[in-house]
């Protein structure tokens, strides 16, 4: 399946992550997977790296367009070394399972949607 839209995608990384403080940012996409085409999600995400267990915790506030409301997003990335990690996460509705590996310039995650679905997504940096 091929997501037939286009709608706009922006972050804004108000705080970066220190040795103390979380990152924080505001952002825009489309809304959760399986949401109505041209339905947005805007939000603002927390998220700090935990060395001692190589693990990436985040939770955001959402006002899903779908839901006319606000949810409560979170989940976290697991680091298992050379490039590969892991990503259960909760998009507010649904729990989804990511698995990552990534190169500085490219990456192929394989995507469990909805403990239901399978689903790649590839990119490219350049």
């Amino acid at each position: 399946m091929v997501a037939a839209e286009l709608s706009p995608i922006a972050t804004w990384f108000v705080m970066t992550e220190t040795e103390r403080r979380p990152a924080v940012f505001f952002g825009t996409s489309s809304d959760r997977i399986g949401s109505p085409e041209g339905t947005q999600a805007y939000y603002v995400t927390t998220a700090k790296y935990l060395p001692f267990i190589n693990t990436s915790p985040y939770v955001t506030l959402n006002y899903s367009e779908w839901d006319e409301g606000l949810n409560i997003p979170f989940g976290a990335n697991v680091e298992l070394g050379a490039g590969l990690s892991i990503r259960p996460m909760y998009d507010g509705q649904r729990t989804h399972l990511l698995a990552s590996w990534a190169t500085s310039r490219a990456s192929v995650t394989l995507i469990w949607a909805w403990l239901e679905s399978a689903g790649a997504a590839v990119s490219f940096g350049f």
